[in-house]
């Protein structure tokens, strides 16, 4: 029993001593990961950044890290994987929500691209399986004017309207981009619907992306309408909106009053925010657009 006592006290020496022996040291391709949102839906890419470390990354022959027409993990360690919250295009072509691992084959004037569905392969391209292929397109790449060393992927060119982003893959002197295509029309109109019922306040918010967006106007209108009936009828910001609208419907004498409704109550309100003078310059916006009456003959 005391011989055992001994053994086990003496293993756990040494499995201590062994964790402590255990060093750190930086990773050659240190993890990294982008995001962002486009639209409504979340676009993550994971990667391992290796770095040129004086090699010759892209080109023909043994000589290049990177050989064109040979498919590589794009990246270093498992691969890169690019993720979508929701479905999308990508390059055109329609791409379920989920994970895909990032494959290429580089050559000199054009790449192929690929969204591989078996992430699971890491970075093992010796068990690719074309019938595995989620989507794959050509693109043309570009040369930088300055050079990358490290690899990096990024999430780029988010169009204003926040449909459309492009992905990056930028090594060496060569950049590629692909794009991506959200669509979140149908997901703000059910989120409208469920909201306005639950709450008609939420009438404002629908109201606003209406305008802000240049939708339908006569809409927007109605709910903006809806929401100060149904909600705080002081909330002079939000009747600053609804003269706003009118206004761009062309209803110039509604616009007048409803700015002017609204001047009033930030005028009585302990803090205007700012909405005095925004009142004053829509008033004097309008008048100056709004069609003379021709005089009278006498």
């Amino acid at each position: 029993m005391i011989n055992m006592k001994k053994v086990l006290t003496l293993l756990l020496v040494v499995v201590c001593l062994a964790a402590e022996a255990q060093i750190q040291t930086p990773a050659a391709s240190p993890a990294a990961t982008v995001t962002t949102v486009v639209g409504l839906t979340d676009v993550k890419v994971s990667y391992a950044r290796p770095k040129m470390k004086g090699r010759k990354i892209y080109g023909s022959g043994s000589d290049f890290l990177v050989p064109y027409g040979e498919l590589w993990r794009t990246g270093a360690n498992q691969g890169t994987v690019i993720s979508f919250s929701d479905d999308v295009k990508v390059d055109g072509k329609d791409v379920k929500k989920g994970d895909y691992l990032l494959l290429t084959i580089p050559g000199a004037s054009e790449w192929t691209v690929i969204l591989y569905s078996d992430v699971a392969m890491g970075g093992n391209t010796a068990a690719y399986d074309k019938a595995k292929d989620a989507a794959r397109f050509t693109v043309k790449p570009e040369k930088l004017t300055e050079r990358v060393e490290t690899f990096t992927v990024n999430i780029t060119d988010i169009s204003d309207d926040n449909t459309k982003a492009n992905v990056q893959v930028a090594w060496e002197n060569t950049s590629v981009k692909f794009g991506i295509t959200v669509d979140y029309e149908s997901k703000v109109m059910k989120s409208i619907e469920a909201g306005t019922k639950v709450n008609p306040g939420n009438y404002i918010a629908a109201a606003n992306y209406y305008f802000e967006t240049g939708k339908d106007l006569k809409k927007a209108l109605e709910w903006i309408t809806l929401g100060i009936d149904n909600g705080n009828q002081n909330a002079f910001w939000n009747i600053h909106t609804k003269a706003k609208i009118q206004h761009a419907l062309g209803d110039y004498k509604g616009a007048l009053a409803t700015a002017q409704l609204s001047m009033d109550k930030a005028k009585a309100a302990p803090s205007d925010f700012g909405y005095v003078k925004l009142n004053e310059d829509l008033i004097a916006k309008i008048n100056a657009e709004m069609p003379k009456t021709p005089a009278k003959k006498k």
